[in-house]
């Protein structure tokens, strides 16, 4: 006889404990998915083993017993540790965190395998290695050799093959008989990225893991990787909980970017996630960007990383010349459009050469919002309270929080007046103004909302690729990762965008956001400019970026950070209390705030910012109030067993009119 705890497949507060069961199956190991009788009808639920022991510290009255093993579908013991890990540093449930390592989807009734069409597969080109990345490539084969963990941050140059590297060290894994794990930050990415390892592995050792293949696809990918049939997996942040039991390697791509952390329950970091599962596994991560986070780099100097540079493009040509262009100088010269003439010039020069063009601006839609120019009057969204974007095609003003629209009213709602305008410029407006300038000229445009249906990413880029498109508009979708050798021009529309965010993070946003996509010209055998608009040109962000100047900014936003004690000098903890009444809200934060004040009294610094209103207060029919605290890394265990405390007060609210949550996001990236 053994005796197991286990966690109960339930979704709620009320059941996030431990429940010990008997078990008559000597075989039961920790991780098994299990079948028991639960609750007082004893309905039979699946639950999963946290625990095996032989014998009861003391006798427990009414003991039930686990009715059967699930001989088909369970975790190891290490995915457990990660679980009970992710349940004290996320605050989250017990089985939040264990659906992480469990399929989306099921078998297929009729027996049929469901798997993702990549339908451009490209030749394997195999690049010699440069100098520096053999210099790379062997410091990295020794920790693959003798299965020891190691965190590598690979800070390349667009363009400089971080992928062929990867490549080879995921060959270097194969060859010592374990699995890696490939990561890629946007869907828009996946296939490219699946097309190169599939050209140089083959269909039958690489899977793919997103959330664009239907569940069906999802499920038999993640069966494959489990009974071993696939050997490499790529996939967006939730493929970090890869099936893989003899784990060898994991790669990060873009590693700076904010896709990598969960804003869904529970809210993990996929980086962190990584690094915790190589220590298991003695396993080597590489985190590899252009632009690497401040979090990282700040790593690296406290020796927790290892850096390996790669400072020169794969084929040798310079990076792309840069130029900034004051929006504001435009506009006294009499141009109120959204082109100035350099950047007008620069498109019609490179199509006149026959090279392609990307433009970038981080903002969907055609205009950002619709206002009164009598009384002021804004359109709102009436259950997230954010201002309505004005989209043509469908000629409504949609909210993009909640997805609901309505249309422009022909006049204003408060004053009756005639003054009803748009304001501000998106994708939409660009993708026009360029069908203005540019009659005749293929353009196209990629963002959320031309991406309508399976596979509308991949024919998009397809088409841009093989040159049917001349100008490519999109938004960060376009800026990352992409490798077209006939760019000879990146326009940044906007550099200001991401600057007017209110979040401690915008300046380091923006200088990532404008070096990636400027690093998206020039990658084949002709240099490439890029040309950033700009109405705070002087902005240290922006030059940073214009000079490719990462050490000076890096220098400059860590004295911000450290004076400020944001991250990486701490754990940013963002405590979001939600109720569908605003006052019992407004109450339970206010008593939380006084909580965590009497809490940081001892620390000798104010470390608690709020309560406030959260940026949208009211979110469906929900209240919402934030509380921000900043905790340094030795007061982690204690806060931990804090939060879990206020949760369970929240969690025991009986009256259903006095009834809130507690959210806990551990460094949000979303600040709204």
């Amino acid at each position: 006889m053994k005796y197991v705890d286990v966690v109960i497949d339930n979704n709620s507060d009320q059941t996030d404990s431990l429940f010990t069961y008997g078990c008559e199956f000597d075989e039961v190991a920790v991780g098994n998915r299990v079948f028991a009788p639960f609750a007082m009808g004893n309905r039979i639920r699946a639950a999963y083993v946290i625990a095996v022991r032989d014998e009861l510290t003391e006798p427990i009255k009414g003991l039930k017993y686990i009715a059967e093993i699930d001989r088909e579908l369970s975790l190891d013991a290490n995915a457990m540790d990660i679980c009970l890990w992710m349940r004290r540093r996320y605050c989250c449930r017990y089985i939040e965190a264990i659906k992480c390592f469990t399929p989306v989807g099921s078998v297929s009734k009729r027996g049929k395998k469901r798997k993702p069409d990549f339908a451009e597969i490209p030749e394997d080109v195999r690049h010699a290695l440069t100098a520096e990345q053999e210099t790379a490539a062997a410091r990295i084969a020794p920790w693959i050799e003798d299965r020891k963990f190691r965190t590598f941050l690979i800070h390349g140059v667009t363009g400089s093959g971080k992928t062929e590297l990867y490549m080879r060290i995921v060959e270097k894994t194969a060859e010592s008989g374990r699995c890696s794990i490939v990561l890629v930050p946007e869907i828009s990415l996946t296939p490219q990225t699946v097309g190169r390892f599939i050209a140089r592995f083959g269909k039958e050792q690489v899977a793919a893991l997103h959330s664009k293949l239907s569940a069906g696809e999802r499920y038999d990918e993640w069966m494959r990787a489990y009974r071993g049939e696939a050997r490499i997996l790529i996939g967006a942040r939730s493929a970090v909980f890869a099936p893989f039991h003899e784990l060898g390697l994991i790669v990060v791509d873009e590693e700076h970017e904010s896709a990598y952390k969960s804003d869904g329950n529970p809210k993990y970091d996929a980086i962190e996630v990584a690094i915790k599962r190589a220590r298991q596994s003695g396993a080597v991560v590489l985190l590899g960007s252009a632009t690497p986070s401040l979090t990282s780099t700040y790593r690296v100097e406290k020796r927790l990383y290892e850096r390996i540079s790669l400072t020169k493009r794969y084929n040798d040509n310079p990076l792309p010349s840069v130029r900034i262009v004051d929006m504001r100088e435009e506009l006294k010269n009499g141009n109120k459009t959204i082109f100035s003439l350099a950047m007008y010039s620069a498109v019609n020069e490179e199509l006149g050469r026959g090279r392609q063009v990307i433009l970038f601006l981080n903002r969907r839609g055609y205009s950002t919002f619709v206002s009164c120019r009598n009384c002021g009057y804004v359109m709102t969204c009436g259950d997230c309270g954010i201002a309505l974007t004005y989209h043509k095609t469908e000629d409504e003003a949609q909210c993009h929080i909640c997805g609901a629209g309505r249309p422009v009213p022909a006049l204003c709602p408060e004053c009756g007046g005639r003054y009803l305008k748009l304001f501000g410029v998106g994708t939409e407006k660009v993708e026009e103004t360029v069908n203005e300038l540019f009659p005749g000229v293929s353009a196209e445009r990629l963002d959320m909302d031309t991406i309508k249906r399976k596979g509308d990413i991949e024919q998009i880029l397809g088409r841009f690729r093989r040159g049917k498109t001349k100008i490519l508009i999109g938004t960060q979708l376009v800026a990352k990762g992409l490798d077209f050798s006939n760019v000879g021009l990146v326009g940044v529309i906007a550099a200001d965008v991401t600057l007017n965010i209110p979040d401690f993070k915008s300046a380091e946003r923006t200088y990532q956001l404008i070096t990636q996509a400027s690093g998206r010209a020039g990658r084949g055998d002709e240099p490439g400019h890029v040309i950033i608009q700009s109405y705070k040109p002087e902005h240290y962000a922006i030059n940073a970026a214009a000079d490719n100047d990462y050490e000076g900014f890096y220098r400059a936003e860590l004295l911000m950070r450290k004076a400020m004690d944001y991250p990486p000098f701490s754990d940013l903890v963002q405590l979001t209390v939600c109720s569908g009444d605003a006052a019992v809200a407004e109450k339970e934060v206010d008593r939380l705030a006084d909580l965590l004040r009497a809490r940081a009294d001892a620390m000798g610094r104010q470390r608690i910012l709020g309560p406030r209103q959260a940026p949208i207060f009211k979110q469906g029919e929900v209240f919402r109030y934030q509380i921000y605290v900043k905790l340094l890394t030795y007061e982690r265990t204690a806060f931990e067993d804090f939060l879990r405390g206020i949760k369970q007060t929240a969690a025991g609210v009986k009256n259903k009119d006095e009834k809130y949550s507690i959210l806990v996001d551990v460094n949000p990236y979303n600040f709204m």
